[in-house]
């Protein structure tokens, strides 16, 4: 499993690419996203997102408390588990920051 940016370039070994955001990606459209499948529920609540806002400050309660909602939404995580019995698959995201975000939680998550 890979994590990038879907501002970054799509490339082949990318695998399956699937966004992990609850909204759309500004400015992008659905061809330059090159997104496979939105996993939009596997997402943080619309609530905890906002609460986290990025803060790295945060980031450690978010993670704990991300973890939490995952637990308790079991689908998205069952959907994630079969692309990956499938091969290879990159977790895109839009957030800028590229060491607090929940496509990190994710991966750790769901690597083991």
């Amino acid at each position: 499993m890979k994590i990038k940016r879907v501002y970054d370039k799509p490339d082949k070994d990318d695998g399956v690419r699937i966004l992990v955001d609850r909204l759309w990606p500004r400015g992008l459209t659905k061809e330059k996203a090159s997104v496979d499948l939105w996993l939009k529920d596997i997402a943080p609540s619309t609530e905890l997102r906002k609460w986290f806002g990025h803060d790295p400050a945060k980031w450690d309660e978010f993670k704990k408390r991300y973890c939490q909602e995952l637990k308790n939404n079991k689908e998205p995580g069952l959907l994630l588990k079969e692309q990956l019995k499938k091969g290879m698959v990159t977790l895109v995201y839009g957030a800028r920051d590229e060491d607090h975000n929940e496509a990190l939680v994710i991966k750790e998550l769901f690597s083991s």
